[in-house]
């Protein structure tokens, strides 16, 4: 290796370390009341990061390969997918897109897959500690809480189905069948119904909330990878990885209305809308960036370059702050939303996937 590249390499971590502990970022976090909650995929627990300063304030082990990850609608629990199915290296194609090769499940490349350690695991936020598990079915991956908070919505990426858990008795009370490798998991704003997104043919279900029963299915381009939605204009936005797009839905007819082709190099992977409803941003994975959308036109606003090939994203709720689990480089990108820049890194655990927020106790 050459003395400039190792240069090169020294400047690149300086300059990540400065911005990481700059007098500015701790100055625009003050006054931030909640904690970011980080899945990492790889070391097997949840990185809490304190929205104040920046700090790490805790790590909780949780159980083998946490991903997704929400919080309880009172803040008070934090509930994790675990899975004991191992991480299968993705097979790339000659335009660097994913590929799947039909007709093999997961399982037949997992054959050693530890069944016990699949379950939602249970956070008390307070205690910053796992308390519990719930059996969910195989290998869970995404979920979405109903909007009374009283059950989850569950994909189940092995096995085609999406589970029903009712979190007062803990048990699974339905499971509907859908398409291969479910994913992506969203209640609509209603909470009449929610979605499934599945990766390997662009399937997406609509399941109804009361009946359990699947209402709509319609596909979009290969591996949409999450859902989420523009509260009071009856649409949806579901990004498809392979092809680079983002994808408009009309939640009533149920039909992709709109495809919004994303800059290229982008490989989207979870989609969020702001909190007042006004942008659209999505993390692009390989590309390292999250592109910002107009909710009403879809025009790209700009390509924000944060950390290497974020995935989850979530928003502060006062919209000020976007947060990215950055997988390989092992931190968290945090994004100043009135400048559209990266203010700070922060180190998570090994493979970061899912991000939540959790406002704290006052």
């Amino acid at each position: 290796m050459s003395m400039r590249h190792h240069l090169a390499q020294f400047s690149t971590g300086l300059c990540l370390a400065l911005v990481a502990w700059s007098p500015l970022s701790a100055q625009v976090q003050a006054g931030n009341n909640y904690q970011i909650f980080v899945s990492n995929e790889k070391s097997a627990d949840v990185t809490v990061i304190n929205g104040s300063d920046l700090k790490v304030v805790g790590t909780i082990p949780v159980g083998k390969r946490p991903r997704g990850i929400q919080a309880s609608p009172d803040g008070n629990t934090v509930y994790v997918a675990l899975s004991g199915t191992p991480i299968a290296v993705p097979q790339i194609d000659a335009q660097g897109n994913p590929t799947f090769q039909r007709g093999k499940d997961d399982d037949d490349e997992t054959a050693h897959a530890d069944k016990s350690a699949d379950g939602i695991g249970i956070i008390d936020v307070a205690q910053r500690k796992l308390t519990g598990k719930i059996p969910v079915g195989s290998d869970p991956e995404e979920f979405s809480l109903s909007k009374a908070g009283t059950e989850l919505y569950i994909s189940n990426e092995d096995v085609k189905t999406a589970s029903v858990i009712n979190l007062a008795n803990g048990k699974v009370e339905h499971i509907i069948p859908v398409g291969q490798e479910p994913e992506g998991v969203g209640t609509a704003p209603d909470g009449k119904s929610f979605y499934v997104t599945c990766e390997a043919g662009g399937d997406v279900y609509v399941v109804d909330a009361a009946s359990y029963k699947t209402i709509a299915h319609f596909t979009v381009p290969a591996r949409p990878r999450s859902i989420d939605f523009l509260p009071g204009a009856g649409l949806g936005f579901i990004p498809s990885e392979s092809v680079g797009q983002l994808n408009v839905i009309d939640l009533v007819k149920h039909t992709v209305v709109k495809t919004v082709t994303l800059p290229p190099g982008s490989r989207p992977m979870r989609v969020r809308v702001a909190p007042d409803g006004k942008k659209i941003y999505v993390s692009n994975g390989r590309a390292g960036t999250v592109s910002v959308l107009d909710s009403r036109s879809y025009e790209l606003l700009d390509s924000i370059k944060v950390g290497t090939r974020p995935w989850g994203l979530v928003i502060s709720p006062d919209g000020k702050y976007l947060f990215t689990a950055n997988g390989p480089s092992n931190d968290v990108s945090v994004v100043d939303l009135q400048t559209n820049k990266e203010i700070a890194r922060v180190q998570a655990g090994a493979s970061p996937w899912g991000i939540a927020i959790v406002p704290s106790a006052r």
